[in-house]
């Protein structure tokens, strides 16, 4: 019988990197508490809170807060097209991941590597 001990990830990060991992993934707390006495429930408390960045909560349909100005540059940017980067994990917008490169890590797409190489040594005969 093997005894499995947790190990910790390698990985450089502090508080910072588990800050932007909850937002990016979101975090959800459901708690329900009651308090009785011979069968007689005296105080029930249900807690739901969610914590994610405005795009997570987006995805995956959570309500905002009525007054939420849905259209300022910042709404707007983040309900854009993005993608991971597939090197550094990080959310680009996928037409700048494809087009371009990665601005956190500089990854290339393929598809940049070879719009970027000179078609002068192609002949057509």
């Amino acid at each position: 019988m093997s005894i499995l001990t947790p190990e910790k990830e390698n990985s450089s990060g502090g508080l910072a990197e588990a800050i932007d991992k909850i937002l990016e993934k979101g975090l959800v707390i459901n708690a329900d508490v009651s308090i009785a006495v011979a069968g007689v429930e005296l105080l029930g408390i249900k807690v739901r809170a969610a914590l994610a960045s405005f795009e997570t909560a987006a995805k995956y349909g959570l309500e905002f807060p009525s007054g939420t100005n849905l259209n300022t540059d910042a709404w707007k940017v983040a309900s854009q097209d993005r993608e991971a980067c597939p090197q550094c994990g990080k959310m680009v917008e996928k037409e700048l991941l494809l087009s371009s490169m990665c601005p956190w890590c500089g990854w290339e797409s393929a598809q940049t590597k070879i719009s970027e190489k000179p078609f002068s040594k192609l002949r057509i005969s």
